[in-house]
């Protein structure tokens, strides 16, 4: 019962938040940007003491679906309100800066753990809402990349979404989304050629084609000025994905057994976080080990492994705290090499 209130709380709330500072300016800006950010690292913090992590762990949350579809229809009409707003309304400049965080920060850590869940659905339709969710940020290729590359390849040096111990965030983003797209063009090339089908049907055309179109719809719902904001959204966004895959396996590698071949993805090979608030506001993807080892399984059922490595704060803390390279490293390096020895 406890799941069917807190996966819907914990991510429609800032949502209408975000909403409500387009549509009305003023203290609603400022609360959608303080329940992104104050607001979770305190429930975090303060609920945990009574209320322990894993309190409906295993529990079945029925509309896991439907949260997922209406978080996906959610996403594209506050884009589209947002891109709106900062393109022709009279908000002011702190209002614009506020509500482009907010969004941002909504866009990619809600939305993104949004996008990941439909992109591991079977069911055709709920897969190509998850694929429009990321070509609207201009990041289509994770569809691609982190299904036939990512879970293949992660905690290995050819994983480009794997970040090597000593290797800072700036360094690191460019070097992931370049060598993602490349890699899923290659998988995807390569899978048509197995099965014989024209390279037409490759999904890089949508993602490529649809990202040329995003641009042009944000001109259409907000002019020059809408296309700059939608701009700062993506790039925004894009950074909270990137942060994500930066943090959650950091340093953290696969030993090579016989013949070269890495040894099987284990719990050992992700960062786990077990913050109650923030974990059901990102649909409980900072319990990303049990999803490496069954990626199928929906997010109200991932599970907290007790013998993996475990981040020190919440998934959102950790990846602020990654934008200052020295800092992170004085942090996890230690934690890392001491997974590593054992």
């Amino acid at each position: 019962m406890f799941a069917v209130i807190l996966f819907p709380l914990a991510t429609l709330l800032p949502l209408a938040l975000i909403a409500a500072g387009a549509l009305w300016d003023g203290p609603w800006v400022a609360a959608a940007l303080a329940c992104m950010t104050l607001l979770t690292y305190l429930l975090d913090q303060l609920v945990a003491v009574t209320l322990p992590p894993a309190a409906d762990e295993g529990q079945e949350f029925p509309a896991a679906d439907g949260l997922c579809v209406v978080l996906a229809l959610g996403h594209f009409v506050t884009l589209a309100l947002v891109v709106r707003e900062l393109g022709v309304s009279d908000l002011g400049l702190w209002a614009k800066v506020g509500l482009t965080l907010a969004a941002g920060l909504w866009l990619g850590q809600v939305g993104n753990a949004t996008a990941h869940e439909l992109i591991h659905r079977g069911p055709r339709p709920l897969h190509r809402l998850g694929k429009w969710m990321y070509i609207s940020l201009l990041y289509g290729h994770h569809t691609s990349a982190h299904v036939l590359i990512h879970h293949r390849l992660v905690a290995t040096p050819d994983d480009p979404a794997t970040a090597p111990q000593g290797q800072g965030f700036w360094a690191y983003a460019p070097r992931a989304w370049i060598g993602a797209f490349r890699l899923g063009y290659a998988a995807e090339s390569a899978r048509l050629d197995r099965v014989g089908r024209a390279h037409w049907h490759n999904p890089y055309l949508a993602y490529v084609a649809g990202g040329l179109l995003m641009p042009v719809l944000a001109v259409l719902l907000g002019g020059w000025p809408g296309l700059v904001g939608y701009l700062c959204l993506v790039t925004h966004a894009q950074v909270q994905l990137l942060l994500s895959d930066y943090v959650q396996h950091y340093g953290l590698t696969r030993r090579t057994g016989p013949g070269g071949k890495p040894e099987p993805v284990g719990p050992r090979h992700s960062w786990n976080a077990p913050q109650w608030f923030t974990g059901a506001m990102m649909l409980n993807a900072p319990r990303h080990a049990d999803h490496h080892a069954h990626p199928a399984r929906a997010f109200p059922t991932l599970r907290l492994e007790d013998d993996g490595p475990t981040l020190p704060r919440s998934l959102p803390a950790m990846a602020t705290l990654a934008l200052v390279p020295p800092l992170w490293r004085r942090v996890m390096d230690r934690r890392v090499q001491r997974w590593q020895a054992t």
